[in-house]
């Protein structure tokens, strides 16, 4: 690693892009103090640093979507002032963003040709959608709307409008996380070539893996300050642990237990899609027990968003005595007693009324779902938890609330301004701990989880897996929905896979391969002896 601000064979007279002294502040905080950094023609050059360290500041001033308050921009050498997204893409820089920037009510089709030249016809871009997402195994339909998609689908529309712009400087935030093994190594030869054809690539990902395997160059961002660059081929996992966050990050400790009694039991589910484009669910069968997580691999909208919400309750759908939860005599004293020592049928039973038994969700989608961005924390902890509310008046309590939301913050180290600070001031990262935090203080039954980490980085994301498997060691049953193979790998006690509506069979920890998950992901696994019908047409149950 070399200290200082720029590559050390940095030329801006040369570059593709210099930054040069960019300076952001907001009140409160400065998310970008001096920043310099220089990306060559055709360098794949990583961005690394901890949550809040500055890291989409710094692109969104490079995409023209925010100001910086000091500093200067230069493109191909040019002094360059962006002031909008419209003049980066016309200097030939595009950008996939973490947070997505579509609008739900148009089709794919519609929201990348906004960003294309409106000289095509948009059965033309319908076209190319076509092409680039088969070339790229980016699998999406041009004509869904965007508000019927997953969190994942949408990161691939995002990258295939990028991609499609042909761009000088393209910047990549978190751009493998939707994407099978497989297609992380065909998309890595994408990029690659696309450096060797002259294009530059700013690549943010907090898999150290893929900064090791793809970048030549990387900037280490802490506290809004370049802190020095190195070349990551050069570096380990561990040291570009200890570049991006001082230390590196405790190992997890994933102890052999005998599972408990069954807590959760999905029996032959078949569910219609409730959205045309969606997926329809078919003759699922799973089982959580009590001291065990399982994990469910697979890539995004193969019907995992539908499964999670008739678990949730958000889709009351699942016909009766398909979904069952038992509640122990020993439950958390916010169980009421009458529901102690039962098992429930869940199916027609509202998201309320499921979290009344000890079940918590955490959704995928931060903003909007798991949490109200207006709201302070202390007030979106009211969206899961009533423990600060009094009686039948209805009366907030709001030092409570504040004390409880405080506490979460300094559990799981929170960057935020305090329990009054808005959920949307919050870098992802950030409001991922507190979202996932807020309900493992609820001390739940069972935690049903989506994404649990994504886009946090590594310190973060071995505190939240170390904290749920501190939750299973306790006894908590935890199903885990995750795109990420390492993650499950690490806290799985067994792994099942989801592909086309399906549910593979269970697999113990100790059997899975990442070329045997990869291989199932596509619904190649041997069915079960006696299975049923692989339709919703042969399957006799199903409500219409």
């Amino acid at each position: 690693m070399t200290s200082g601000v720029e590559h050390p064979t940095a030329s801006a007279a040369a570059s593709r892009l210099s930054l040069r002294g960019i300076t952001k502040r907001y009140p409160g905080v400065v998310a970008n103090s001096d920043v310099s950094l220089t990306v060559q023609p055709g360098e794949i050059h990583a961005v690394l640093g901890e949550n809040g360290a500055g890291k989409s500041t710094l692109m969104k001033i490079i995409y023209g979507a925010v100001k910086p308050d000091e500093g200067q921009v230069l493109f191909n050498g040019q002094p360059s002032t962006i002031r909008n997204p419209q003049e980066a893409r016309a200097l030939g820089i595009s950008m996939v963003f973490q947070h997505f920037s579509l609008f739900e009510v148009l089709t794919v089709a519609e929201n990348v040709w906004l960003g294309l030249s409106k000289t095509l016809p948009l059965t033309e871009v319908t076209r190319q959608i076509r092409e680039t997402a088969a070339a790229y195994g980016l699998d999406i339909d041009p004509d869904r709307p965007v508000h019927t998609l997953s969190v994942g689908e949408m990161q691939r529309v995002e990258i295939i409008r990028a991609l499609l712009t042909h761009p000088q400087l393209l910047i990549l935030d978190e751009p493998t996380s939707v994407l099978t093994p497989q297609a992380v190594e065909k998309l890595f030869v994408v990029l690659k070539k696309l450096a060797a054809e002259g294009c530059s690539i700013l690549y943010i990902s907090h898999k150290l893996h893929e900064i090791r395997e793809l970048c030549t160059a990387c900037t280490v961002l802490r506290g809004g300050k370049v802190t020095g660059v190195c070349n990551p081929q050069n570096e380990s996992n561990a040291s570009l642990s200890r570049l991006m966050i001082g230390a590196e990050p405790p190992a997890l400790d994933l102890r052999p237990q005998a599972a408990g009694e069954t807590v959760l039991t999905v029996r032959d589910l078949s569910l219609k899609r409730a959205d045309p484009f969606g997926t329809d669910l078919l003759h699922i069968d799973l089982k959580v027990c009590a001291g065990e997580v399982v994990g469910i691999a697979g890539v995004s909208g193969n019907g995992q968003g539908e499964l999670l919400r008739a678990l949730s309750g958000e889709d009351p759908r699942a016909p009766s005595g398909t979904v069952w939860m038992a509640v122990s005599t020993h439950a958390h004293a916010l169980v009421p007693a009458s529901l102690r020592g039962k098992v429930h049928d869940l199916c027609g039973s509202s998201p309320a009324a499921r979290r009344k038994m000890g079940l918590h969700f955490v959704p995928d989608e931060r903003l909007g779902r798991g949490a109200v961005p207006q709201l302070g924390l202390a007030h979106n902890l009211l969206l899961t938890r009533r423990e600060s509310v009094s009686g039948g008046i209805g009366w907030l309590k709001l030092g409570q609330l504040r004390g409880q939301a405080q506490g979460i913050i300094e559990r799981f180290k929170v960057k935020a301004a305090g329990p009054d600070a808005a959920a949307k001031s919050l870098s992802g990262g950030n409001l991922q701990k507190f979202i996932v935090g807020r309900e493992i203080e609820a001390r739940p039954a069972l935690l049903i989880v989506s994404q649990p980490t994504w886009g946090v980085d590594v310190g973060a994301a071995a505190q939240i897996r170390g904290e749920i498997l501190k939750l299973r060691d306790a006894g908590c049953a935890v199903l885990v929905v995750s795109e990420e193979l390492d993650e499950l790998f690490d806290m799985s006690d067994r792994l099942h896979v989801m592909a086309k509506g399906k549910l593979s069979p269970s697999l113990n920890r100790a059997d899975a391969t990442v070329e045997r998950i990869g291989e199932w992901m596509s619904g190649l696994w041997d069915p079960p002896q006696g299975a049923g019908p692989t339709t919703l047409k042969e399957a006799a149950h199903v409500q219409a």
